[in-house]
């Protein structure tokens, strides 16, 4: 294997407290109830409104060199008001009254969804929370993202609201709530959210014809690919306390959508999202670029690249066409997913894939 592929060897997740069938689902984790007062708010004042006076990027338009901004720095590091601050604008979207927020259910617990129909509007969302307010180039392939980590002003607000309701006047209140602020920033469950941005546009830019598909059924199931294959992502950070812009997470979470969509494992349908269709021919525009960012590889391993991911798309459904249909469902879903999750992808890709995934 070529050294510049050195990457394809890379696991970072860790099964350390990896929770048994029994265990599952997970409980929520405490930024979904907020969540669901959001959701409660959206038939009376429309989503856009709501999620503005709860996510700060929102109140500010995407332009160049906003992420320095000193307006924006304040909300969004300090957690100012925004709605006296001149810069605050708002974001622009095409289709606000189409913006749909809900609660996806899966195995590690519920996650928020913000679910858009309009590609700008996706793209302009994607620019708030992924770039900072910043146009930058979104590739058309990307139809969904997942926001990790995500400071909420919101809930910090409500937190020291409630404590200055237990604590009432107190001489030096400005000083005590310092230090109470010091003691939750300690705890990032009660100030970090993880949410979803979710497009209902053809999977990875794939068109319905390259699958033998009617159009209107393909953006059906591409909604249920693209929803699921974040969902998997949600439960690997959960599960395993990882969740990267990575070929090994990639092809776990396609893997996860396509069964989610049609009951089986589609190897053809993933050497499509990628590019790979034709192999070895590789199609501008596939998915396969969006993970080599920051890689330079020669010739020699990109097309060693290709075979890798070929083999381990083929290994897949062969192993899971044998054991059908334990593992496309329940309890056997998830120990495929965990099988597959202490795998890198050059193990994937070798022969032998039954040994090592049982």
């Amino acid at each position: 294997m070529p050294e510049q592929l050195s990457f394809l060897k890379e696991n970072h997740f860790n099964h350390t407290h990896v929770k048994p069938w029994r265990e599952i689902p997970l409980t929520d984790e405490l930024f979904v109830a907020d969540w669901e007062e959001y959701i409660k708010d959206i038939p009376r004042l429309g989503a856009l409104a709501v999620l503005q006076k709860k996510l700060v990027q929102l109140n500010f338009p995407v332009e160049a060199g906003m992420s320095k901004n000193s307006d924006y720095q304040l909300a969004t590091r300090r957690g100012m008001d925004a709605l006296s601050m001149p810069g605050a604008t708002g974001v622009e979207l095409e289709e606000p009254d189409h913006l749909e927020v809900y609660l996806c259910r899966t195995i590690a617990g519920r996650i928020p969804v913000i679910q858009v129909g309009n590609r700008n509007d996706f793209e302009a969302l994607v620019r708030v929370f992924l770039y900072k307010n910043e146009p930058v180039s979104i590739p058309p392939s990307m139809g969904a993202c997942m926001i990790k980590g995500y400071n909420n002003w919101a809930r910090v607000k409500k937190y020291k609201e409630k404590w200055h309701s237990d604590n009432g006047y107190e001489e030096n209140m400005d000083f005590l709530w310092e230090l109470e602020f010091a003691k939750m920033k300690s705890q990032p469950e009660l100030y970090r959210d993880t949410f979803i941005i979710l497009s209902d546009m053809e999977y990875s830019n794939v068109p319905a014809g390259m699958l033998g598909i009617a159009g209107d059924e393909w953006r059906r199931l591409s909604l249920v690919i693209r929803r699921e294959h974040e969902a998997t992502h949600y439960c690997t950070l959960r599960f395993f306390g990882s969740a990267r812009d990575h070929l090994l997470d990639e092809l776990i979470a396609d893997y996860m959508g396509i069964v989610a969509a049609v009951g089986r494992y589609i190897a053809h349908w993933f050497l499509c999202f990628m590019g790979l269709e034709n192999y070895p021919a590789f199609r501008s525009g596939g998915r396969l670029v969006n993970y080599l960012k920051n890689k330079e590889l020669s010739g020699a391993a990109f097309e060693a690249l290709k075979s890798y991911i070929k083999n381990a798309a083929q290994n897949l459904e062969t192993y899971s066409e044998k054991y059908v249909p334990g593992v496309y469902q329940g309890e056997g879903k998830y120990r495929m997913l965990l099988a597959m999750s202490k795998m890198n992808l050059i193990e994937l890709a070798s022969e032998g894939i039954k040994e090592k995934l049982l």
